[in-house]
């Protein structure tokens, strides 16, 4: 029992410390924290945080921007609808290193050329951020994360004095190439990134946008410069831990490439002995119109019921095209009505157009559909003709 009550004491002194506010010594250090990629897709960008270091006053402690709770009340619904609310989180900073050191994941500390009126304002708002009432925020993944929370927290700290310079050798990338980067393009998390987000992320992010990715908080601080004196906001750089080497999973047998390949191998095989034998496997069209049209009503919803911005403008209905599922009645029919070849004719246009959109760089779309498509594209183009014979020979 009396373990018990300490292990009680010891906890609520801790998160009253993270919820107290102190009078910084002159010897407090403010950091910036950069945690390097995880191996899964929710981890796949790193991570960014605030170390507060108070010698004098037995602070060390690291604020992020990173937590959720997957018991949360609706949370699923709630992720996809795009009113997922993140909270800062605090933590003892040893902990916090011990997690990521576990996780074999590269840390970097910058610590801050801070004035000490800098560090008392940015401690405060974290305090003040971190009480219960002010913790939630509406997550964004591009405008409003982890990531650009750090960059947003310093701004409000110093009074919007400091410049964050991109490097010599910086080049203005897309959004899509940014995340892609970060990811092994013939994955299924590459592959899922792609579908469900639109056109609108394949424009050429400005220099500071870049920063919602954890690795450019990094960079950027680097160069950063403070507006009045031109001094670098950074005064020492630590390497906290270094990575050791691991072996990467080889899933080469059950990558997209592979996948929709042999998926496409069949439904061309399939389509030609349909023209062999002048028939048509009606399941084959049912499952293809009913998978494509689920798909496309997704990306509408996506794009039109939810508050994600970067599912907007999704090309992707060019293949996946949700009026498969009101038309599918034509396919269960020996012959259809005639503007069903009209239709088929509008979907081979549609592949055109998502192929001339992909070439000019409207949208780049998942190369791991490239085999699917192709098959859709060749199979469409056999049911116009296997159709029309149809109608023609009544």
């Amino acid at each position: 029992m009396f373990k018990n009550l300490l292990t009680a004491v010891f906890i609520i002194f801790f998160k009253c410390s993270f919820s107290q506010t102190y009078t910084l010594s002159s010897e407090a250090k403010i950091s910036v924290i950069t945690v390097a990629p995880g191996s899964s897709l929710n981890d796949a960008f790193g991570h960014n945080a605030i170390r507060i270091k108070d010698p004098v006053k037995n602070l060390d402690i690291s604020f992020d921007y990173g937590r959720f709770d997957f018991d949360a009340p609706n949370f699923y619904l709630n992720f996809a609808r795009g009113k997922l609310n993140y909270s800062i989180g605090a933590s003892n900073y040893y902990d916090f290193l011990k997690f990521y050191k576990w996780q074999n994941r590269t840390v970097e500390e910058q610590v801050l050329n801070l004035t000490q009126k800098q560090k008392q304002k940015l401690y405060d708002y974290l305090v003040n951020n971190y009480q219960p009432k002010n913790r939630n925020y509406l997550y964004d993944f591009f405008y409003d994360n982890c990531a650009t929370k750090i960059k947003d927290v310093l701004n409000q700290s110093t009074s919007n004095a400091i410049l964050f310079n991109p490097p010599k050798d910086f080049k203005p990338q897309t959004f899509r190439s940014l995340i892609q980067d970060k990811l092994d393009w013939n994955s299924w998390g590459s592959l899922g990134i792609d579908i469900a987000l639109g056109s609108v992320i394949d424009r050429n992010a400005t220099a500071e946008e870049h920063m919602f990715l954890p690795a450019y908080i990094h960079t950027f601080f680097d160069h950063a410069t403070f507006k009045d004196n031109d001094t670098a906001v950074v005064g020492q750089s630590i390497l906290a831990y270094k990575q050791t080497n691991q072996p990467k999973s080889n899933y080469f047998l059950i990558n997209p490439i592979v996948v929709f390949g042999l998926i496409g191998l069949f439904i061309l095989i399939i389509t030609y002995k349909n023209y062999k034998r002048n028939q048509r496997s009606k399941w084959l069209d049912l499952a293809l119109f009913s998978i494509t049209g689920i798909i496309g009503l997704v990306i509408l919803l996506l794009w039109f019921a939810t508050d994600h911005k970067a599912t907007h403008q999704n090309y992707n209905l060019l293949w996946a095209c949700a009026l498969n599922l009101v038309v599918i009645g034509q396919l269960l029919r020996q012959t259809p009505k005639n503007w069903f070849i009209k239709y088929l004719k509008f979907l081979v246009i549609m592949l055109c157009l998502l192929t001339l959109h992909w070439i000019i760089g409207v949208q780049v779309f998942a190369f791991g559909l490239i085999p699917l498509l192709i098959a859709l594209s060749i199979r469409y183009l056999y049911l116009i003709t296997y159709y029309t014979n149809r109608v023609n020979s009544q």
